[in-house]
This record gives structure tokens, sequence and C-alpha cells, in this order.
């Protein structure tokens, strides 16, 4: 069955050629805008509402902040990963009302300011007071929840003392706690290493907004290219203390003032991305064989970020095996030939670590180690027997982390078909024995199983990059022929022909909260198109 004959006629987006040329201006971004493309933060904007209320554009993030308010009172995603926004916009609302008597932002009302704290308040107590939330595995959310908890008390007992009109209800004893199962314990141990002069682990420093007044001039901590701390607005503005532009200091006020002017007041969080966002686009891209041209400038910049403790995302943050292993992989699929050998550091027993003594074990992290060796066996004939040995070991690995439906899910994404697509497309392509045949059938009979009546697919609606990654599971596998594929991967087209360039994807990719790298799932999207529509163009049939 081609998708011709798959249920529904649609007109095209593009061709193959318009695809292309697509993914050709997707390519250019890469370099016109290097310090990559990511969507507006809830969490990182009300953080600079707190921080940095003499940074330009501070009244058009509190607005920001209001606008984005959901009627249930939170902010951000659904289920738990409303938490770390909703406390830190909350929050926010609450510090800039202490001050509003002063003079509120202009166009903001203290009464607008107040209501929408309220209800902040009212979706937290009702949330934490029952502990029905189940908790993200989402980076540092053990600092960076009782932070914000211990700072929504203290403005409470500010509110206490001096009440506030619209927080009346709020002047008595009730106080945020914390969920359970979480300690303020963590928190107090790094402020009072921060303290006692010690510096900071690189990872840590993407967080450096939770840790105090010990974070301004943090000892050892530097504002790296192009001028940001740990890779994150937030950390930077902590770090800068104030709105001072001195010596070294300027490049990170810099940062601060451009990063405002993307979204016209909201700021995006993390940045910059470079590695990852070029590693991730371009392996997308070249794996589903989109033809573009590299320019040879970024593949050697590419290139120059292969370190033998390997790579990391962007200036700030640490090296990590997946970012390690994108790049890795996406320079031996264009051509340039690099070993490995930089992911023996985050070797363990069970398989590879995302970086030495993380907690908890990531599948896609795996998946793409999986795809870094095996690319470079396709490159060399001459591939070390470790090297080898790594597929076998991935091959036992990662159908022993499939669920019981066939999917997988990791810590890095909140969606279980971008760890299916990564872990069935690596066993598919590199994986050895039988289990990974069986792991891959069982991922691409859950992929068929959970499509929605629209053609769509997605863990809480029908999202373009999430019917992409589910696309890409059935056409970048080996399956027998089946007319359900068929008709599956026709309804997924045309639900993308209809939201490609019209509809906005929710953030699923995981950080201090979700956010949504668009360049990187703009690729996704162009790839599994372009899939779809060289399965037709050759004739393909299920």
């Amino acid at each position: 069955m081609t998708i011709e004959d798959a249920g529904k006629r649609v007109s095209l987006p593009m061709t193959d050629i318009g695809i292309a040329a697509s993914a050709q201006d997707l390519i250019a971004q890469l370099t016109a805008k290097p310090w990559g493309q990511v969507g507006p933060s809830v969490y990182e904007t009300a953080r600079l509402v707190t921080a940095a209320s003499w940074l330009t554009g501070h009244e058009r993030r509190v607005r920001y902040l209001l606008d984005n308010q959901r009627p249930d009172g939170g902010w951000g995603p659904p289920e738990a990963y409303a938490l770390v926004p909703t406390l830190s916009a909350t929050e926010a609302l609450l510090h800039t009302l202490s001050r509003s008597h002063a003079g509120a932002p202009s166009g903001v009302i203290e009464v607008e300011l107040a209501g929408a704290a309220d209800r902040g308040l009212e979706a937290l107590f009702r949330w934490l007071q029952h502990g029905a939330l189940s908790i993200p595995d989402t980076p540092a959310i053990d600092v960076i929840v009782p932070a914000l908890v211990a700072s929504i008390n203290e403005h409470l007992d500010e509110v206490r003392d001096a009440p506030i009109r619209g927080l009346v209800a709020w002047s008595g004893d009730r106080r945020l706690g914390l969920p359970p199962g979480m300690t303020p314990r963590r928190l107090a141990a790094v402020r009072q290493q921060l303290a006692a002069g010690a510096q900071l682990p690189p990872k840590l420093r993407h967080f450096l907004e939770v840790l105090g007044t010990g974070a301004r001039g943090a000892p050892g901590v530097r504002p790296g290219s192009p001028g940001a701390v740990g890779a994150s607005p937030a950390a930077t503005a902590a770090w800068l203390g104030g709105p001072t532009a001195v010596g070294s200091a300027g490049p990170a006020r810099q940062f601060l003032e451009d990063v405002s002017g993307w979204h016209d007041g909201p700021v995006p969080c993390p940045v910059p991305i470079t590695v990852f966002e070029r590693a991730w686009v371009l392996s997308s891209l070249a794996r589903a064989g989109v033809p573009f041209a590299v320019p040879p400038v970024l593949l050697d910049e590419l290139s120059a970020t292969v370190e033998p403790s390997g790579i990391a995302a962007g200036a700030g943050l640490p090296a990590d095996a997946d970012t390690s292993s994108v790049t890795l992989y996406a320079l031996g699929k264009l051509g340039r030939l690099v070993t490995p050998d930089s992911l023996w550091a985050f070797e363990t027993e069970a398989g590879f670590c995302t970086w030495p003594g993380e907690d908890g074990f990531s599948v896609t992290t795996n998946a793409h180690v999986l795809d870094a060796f095996g690319q470079h066996a396709v490159n060399c004939a001459d591939a070390s027997p470790r090297s080898l040995a790594v597929l076998d070991k991935l091959s036992a690995t990662l159908p022993g982390e499939q669920q019981a439906d066939g999917s997988w899910r990791d810590r890095w994404h909140a969606s279980p078909y971008y760890a299916t697509v990564c872990c069935a497309v690596a066993l598919d392509q590199f994986g050895r024995g039988p289990a990974a045949v069986e792991a891959v059938a069982a991922a691409v009979d859950w992929v068929l199983a959970t499509q929605r009546p629209d053609g769509s697919w997605g863990r809480w609606s029908g999202t373009a990059e999430e019917t992409a990654y589910a696309m890409q599971v059935l056409l970048a596998t080996v399956n027998p022929a089946r007319r359900a594929i068929g008709e599956a991967v026709g309804q997924g087209y045309a639900f993308l022909a209809e939201a490609f360039d019209r509809q906005a994807d929710p953030p699923l990719w995981y950080g201090k909260e979700l956010y949504l790298p668009t360049a990187i799932v703009r690729a996704a999207v162009l790839a599994a198109l372009y899939s779809a529509q060289r399965k037709v163009s050759l004739g393909g049939v299920w």
C-alpha cells in the first residue's frame, strides 16, 4: 500500500526538492544563529523577573508570566512537569508585589499581579498538600524545588506581617511543604560549600540562581562564550548580581541583553546549545537521507569539539556521552571519520552513563552510543574488538530496558516516542542478535497501537514532533510487508502535512523545566516527511 492509498489523499506541503530546500535553510540557520534556537522558558523568565528587574524587557517578562498562566492557576506542561515553572512564576509575582509600592511595572496593576499570584498559590497548595504529584526526574529538581518553596514561604511571611490587597487570604500561617521524599539537605549542603569558597562542579553552574547570595561572583565561575554562565540566563544574572557592566561582567550583561531580545522579553534556556543543536539536526537529516550540503566550516567546527573527555552540548555545560555520541554519529555519517574513543570515559558495567556519577540510566544516551560505535564500524573495517563488543553489549542492554508494551521511556525527554525511535532505529541498524530484532518488532507494534484517530501520535495530545518520531519507527526500520504500516504512515503523513508550519509544538525536552529546541524538532519533522515521500517516489509498498 502506498501513501496515496492510505485512507486520505492530501496536498503535499512540499516536494522532495522543497523539503531539501527547507533542510538547507535549516543548515544555514545553524551558522546564522550559532547559540541555538530555543523557545521561551517560564521558569527562566521568572527567575529574571526576580533577579534582574534592571534588565531591558522587565515589564514584558512580567506580562509574559501573566499571559501564560493556565486556567487552573499553574504554568507549563501537564502533570507534575508544571511544578517547577509554577513555583518560579508564583515566586516572581510575589517578589514583584513586594516591591510594587515603589512602583509597579508600567501597565500592570497590583490587583492583576495579586490575582495571578493567588491562583498560583492555590494550585501549588492543591498539588503539594495532598502529595498527589509524581515528581519527574528533571535535572536538579531536588535543589530547585526546595529553593523556590523557601522563597515563596518567605514572601508569605511578609504578607502576614504586611497584608497585600488581593492576598489577604494568605496573611495567616499557611505555608508550602515539599513533595514527599524531598528534603532541602542537598540544597543546604551546596550553599554551604559555596559560602566556604568551594568551586562548583560544571553541572551545578547551570543552576546557580537557586544557590542564594553566594552565587554572585561565585569562586571559579566565569562567563564563557558568548558571556553566559552555565548556559543559562538565570545563572548568568545570579552570577552578575546586578546591572554592573565592568571588567569580565561586560560580556555577561551583553549576553543577557541579547537573549532578552530573542522573544521580546522572555528568555530561553538552555542557551547556548551550539553543539547539541548542530549534532541533532545533522544526524536527523543525514539518517533520513535528506539531500543537503554542509558548509565545510560547520563540519570543521563540529569536529573541533571532539575532546578525549567528551563533548559538551554548549559552552558552560559539562561534557556528556549523549552529545558526544550524536556528534560522533553525525560526523561519521557525513564522512568525517573520528574514533569514538572519547566515549570510553562514560562506560559502565550496565552500559554508558550520560556523565560520571549520573543518578539513573538513560536509554537514549545508550541508543546514541550504539549509533556512534555502529557507524564507526561501518566506516572502519578495522574497528577494534573493544568497539565491536559495544554493539553486542548494547544489543542486550537496550531490549532489557524496553517496557512491556514495546515502548521505551527516558529521563531526557517527556515523550516515549522520542525514546522509542532512538532505541528502535539504533537496534535495527546496528543491533545484533534475536533480542534486538524482537525489540524492534515490539516497538513497531506499540506505535501502530497508539496512533490517534486524527493520524497523529503524542503523549498528551497529537504533536508534529512525536508524530515524526513514530513515523520514523515505521519508516526507518526493516519491517515485513504489512498493510497496517502503510495505513498508519499515510494517516501520519496527512497529519504532518496539515500541521507543518501551522502548529506550534509543546516543550518536551528535559531541562530545568520542559523546553523546546525548535531547530531540532523541525529537523525531525522534515526527516519524517522526506522518508515518507521517498517511500512513495521509490514505489514503496507495505
